[in-house]
């Protein structure tokens, strides 16, 4: 896998002191932090804001991969840049308005960040066609976000393929990323589907050998 991305489970992790700490101790062999930003309205857990995302930023080397479950992206997008994030991914679901998508995402492009575009699972690839070119990195959600341990949703790998497709077809210059329930045998299927980016939150988290869960992934 190109980019092996971290998170830290978001159940067992309360504060950023831990974060700080998770991503210390695996800066040297993961490719980014993915920080899972919540505000219990999206989805119901709730997390850090944009200042716990500076303090990471400020106490660690890893590139900052940040995704905003958050029912209003547009009021906040602003300051999670300003913390730091190096890729920002927006929902699409969050978005009634995608005359907004596009105006959000086309700011983050201008910001010097990656736009990022995140689909739950029952979101179908055809309803994002029109705003793949507005975007870097697509995050592909293999759970229903806002929990940690869930199982992978299988119906997901007609959706990487059919994304793959597209980007090819199109020569559209995107990662393809997946976040939830990745196990070394699924992120490999991912990978020969044509996935780019991989999310490991509880496999690595819960691994008593981190490192090695993280090669496994790869």
């Amino acid at each position: 896998m190109d980019n092996l991305i971290v998170a830290p489970s978001t159940d067992p992790i309360k504060n950023v002191s831990e974060i700080i700490e998770y991503a210390r101790s695996l800066q040297h062999c993961a490719d980014f932090l993915h920080c899972d930003i919540m505000d219990g309205k999206f989805v119901e857990n709730k997390t850090y804001t944009y200042k716990g995302l500076k303090e990471v930023n400020q106490r660690t080397t890893m590139p900052l991969d940040v995704h905003l479950m958050v029912e209003s992206p547009s009021k906040c997008i602003k300051d999670y840049l300003l913390a730091g994030a190096n890729i920002l991914t927006i929902h699409f679901e969050a978005y009634k308005n995608k005359k907004l998508l596009v105006r959000d995402l086309k700011y983050i492009r201008k910001k010097k960040a990656l736009a990022g575009l995140s689909i739950k699972p029952s979101t179908l690839v055809a309803d994002i066609l029109p705003y793949l070119c507005f975007v870097d990195v697509i995050l592909v959600m293999s759970v229903e976000p806002g929990k940690s341990g869930q199982e992978f949703i299988e119906d997901i790998y007609k959706k990487i393929v059919e994304l793959s497709k597209v980007k090819n077809d199109y020569k559209l210059d995107i990662k393809i990323e997946v976040d939830g329930g990745i196990t070394p045998p699924i992120s490999q299927k991912l990978k020969m589907f044509g996935a780019d980016m991989v999310v490991s939150g509880s496999y690595v988290f819960n691994s008593d050998n981190k490192e090695l869960a993280i090669d496994e992934l790869r």
